[in-house]
């Protein structure tokens, strides 16, 4: 955990990001309640208040999912960010529903890389691994999606535990090294969603310590 980061700080920004929206709740204030929830959410899993960043996380998908419904057809962010709270919350129950709705909503036939995205998540959140392998194998010949993530999620499809080892050290490494965040709140969200899936398929190794993930 990085100790020059305020994340007591993080999370009282985001928690009152989140009360000034519900103060004034409308459709265009569910997706920034559902960003801000998300950061309270990670701000709360770096100071290791475990239980508390699940109930955080997951009001940020609760949001995001309602926000659907005033979103255009291509808003892939929203399916991706319910799923990957979820993940990174351990509500697995919530995490299948998400993804059987990601399946819905005609992901696996998305043009966008974002879109496939959340196909490949939402296939290998419900262990159909062949298809999950296609949806990734998409995206790792295609130069407008990161190869990184791209090989992690073929990888756990396929049952590779040295592709996987790799392709999540250079997840990690790409977040220590970036300078924007979803809400500026500096954590590798997406290898964190990625571990739940890996342990399920058998290829889960340990990550490194870094200043972009939990110290536990």
């Amino acid at each position: 955990m990085d100790a020059a980061v305020d994340w007591q700080g993080l999370f009282d920004r985001e928690r009152t990001r989140v009360e000034d929206g519900e103060a004034r709740l409308d459709p265009e204030q569910l997706v920034r309640i559902g960003n801000a929830a998300y950061g309270a959410g990670l701000s709360l899993l770096m100071l290791g208040r475990v239980e508390e960043s699940r109930e955080w996380l997951g009001r940020a998908a609760t949001r995001w999912r309602e926000s659907w419904e005033h979103a255009t057809p291509t808003s892939w962010g929203r399916p991706i960010g319910t799923i990957k709270a979820s993940l990174i919350a351990g509500h697995s129950r919530e995490a299948r529903a998400y993804s059987r709705w990601a399946l819905e909503l005609g992901s696996e036939q998305a043009e966008s890389p974002i879109g496939r995205y959340a196909a490949a998540l939402a296939l290998l959140t419900l262990a159909r691994w062949p298809d999950a392998r296609h949806a990734a194998a998409t995206l790792r010949d295609r130069d407008d999606f990161p190869h990184d993530v791209a090989d992690a999620l073929w990888s756990i499809a396929a049952n590779d535990a040295s592709g996987y080892a790799s392709g999540v050290e250079a997840i990690v490494r790409s977040f220590e090294t970036r300078e924007e965040f979803l809400e500026d709140v500096p954590v590798a969200d997406t290898a964190l969603a990625l571990l739940p899936l890996a342990a399920r398929r058998g290829v889960g190794v340990g990550l490194g310590p870094s200043p972009r993930l939990p110290s536990a």
